[in-house]
């Protein structure tokens, strides 16, 4: 199942992409994909909806509305760094031991289709594609990579913009250099796992203005899926609704030489297979 939001923004439905690709709205029977609904078992009650009908009794949404974020606002967003080896290569830095971990602002999951905002007194915002896992149950000290399985809702784009002045250049945390208005476009829908054969296949590729920039595969990842989502929760409970970026392949504008960055009017496009398209225009703060 493909399962989308719609709708203005702060005020977005709940709805599904059928078969035939067109959207529907379930906002008669589902108040949001939100924590509620992921902990209390509301993808079995889809999928119940689907068997019946295969959702064509729900209202279709106009091609109108606004595609929103996949999932309501989450609780919290987690970010793996440096995930993948040829992206840690890129960066000149040794392939980590254990997952490097940092928070996102949850404000910043937008839209797929939603402009990025380059935040005042930016010079290096950057781009990274990433496969986000959106958690399915609550998660504490799992006992194994296997159990970690029947805790993960789905899988999306998960697109982690960064300032990297702010995130590198500016002491502290990355926290600031991540956590700007808009840098976080999510979607355009969340398909569960059992439509995805293999998640440690899934090919991905960004474009900034109709050149490739970034190409790659998660079977380059250096901690796997199943792998996060049980080391993150040796650390802290996953509620079900979070979101876990789970790093980006090369070819992010720090690692160019000589780097670029993005620029107001810039388009970027971000492809990954079986997940959908999402497309931002870069506007000035």
């Amino acid at each position: 199942m493909k399962l989308i939001r719609f709708g203005e923004a702060g005020k977005e439905k709940p709805g599904i992409l059928d078969e035939k690709n067109i959207r529907r709205d379930l906002s008669a029977i589902f108040e949001d994909w939100n924590h509620s609904f992921f902990q209390h078992e509301g993808i079995r009650e889809l999928m119940a909806i689907q068997q019946k009908d295969n959702f064509l009794s729900f209202p279709v949404v106009p091609d109108s509305e606004r595609w929103g974020a996949c999932i309501a606002r989450p609780g919290k967003v987690i970010c793996i760094g440096l995930n993948y080896s040829d992206h840690a290569m890129e960066s000149g830095m040794p392939i980590p031991d254990e997952p490097i971990v940092f928070l996102k602002a949850a404000n910043t999951v937008v839209g797929p289709y939603d402009p990025v905002f380059i935040p005042r007194n930016s010079n290096k915002t950057d781009w990274e594609i990433e496969i986000g896992i959106v958690i399915g149950k609550n998660a504490t000290y799992l006992e194994n990579e296997e159990d970690a399985k029947s805790h993960i809702a789905g899988y999306c784009i998960s697109h982690d913009v960064s300032e990297r002045a702010f995130q590198l250049e500016r002491g502290g945390q990355w926290t600031k250099g991540k956590s700007c208005d808009t840098f976080n476009p999510t979607g355009p829908f969340l398909v569960t796992p059992h439509e995805i054969t293999d998640p440690q296949s899934i090919s991905m590729r960004l474009t900034v203005n109709g050149e490739q920039m970034q190409s790659g595969n998660t079977s380059r990842m250096i901690f796997s899926m199943n792998h996060i989502v049980h080391y993150l929760s040796q650390f802290m409970t996953l509620e079900a609704g979070d979101l876990i970026s789970t790093g980006t392949p090369p070819g992010v504008g720090l690692g160019l030489k000589p780097q670029r960055f993005l620029k107001a009017g810039d388009i970027v496009e971000l492809w990954a297979e079986g997940l959908g398209y999402q497309k931002q225009t870069l506007i000035q703060s």
